[in-house]
């Protein structure tokens, strides 16, 4: 018989969690700090038409908007019907620019979609022009934004 026992290892199989919060709380910071929340700033005016039948873009990444209407003066002041991609708005007249930029774009996302954001009074001949340059660009995915019928103006 033998005198000697064979003891056990008593290792624990448990994954240490002191230092999570902290790594957490370090991950947090840094997503708040690299995230850009961007808003553009409207320089025309935005008083959608009202649609019946609308239906919501799920890929939100894939769009590109330009804004057309009247251009804000002042607050209550409005003079000609202008044109906005980003924030900035295209010379007068000059709609090849349009062109310029959404050609790049669909280098970069060929399956962009390109959302005209019209003022119930803009004039249809510039969103003409418009659709004409992105056209010339090949960017045929065109959207009209528009708002609920019945629903508060975007």
């Amino acid at each position: 018989m033998s005198h000697f026992k064979k003891k056990q290892a008593s290792t624990k199989q448990e994954v240490p969690t002191t230092a999570m919060p902290d790594i957490i709380f370090i991950l947090l910071i840094f997503f708040m700090v690299v995230t850009v929340l961007r808003e553009v700033e409207l320089l025309v005016r935005q008083d959608l038409t009202a649609a019946e039948n609308i239906e919501r873009i799920e890929e939100k990444r894939l769009v590109s908007y330009i804004y057309v209407g009247p251009e804000v003066l002042g607050p209550g002041q409005y003079g000609d019907t202008r044109v906005q991609v980003d924030d900035a708005l295209v010379p007068a007249n000059d709609f090849r620019s349009i062109q310029t930029v959404m050609r790049e774009r669909r280098t970069q996302e060929p399956r962009l979609i390109v959302s005209i954001r019209s003022d119930y009074e803009a004039e249809m001949g510039i969103v003409s022009d418009i659709k004409q340059e992105l056209r010339l660009a090949d960017a045929l995915r065109i959207n009209y934004s528009t708002r609920r019928e019945g629903g508060p103006s975007q």
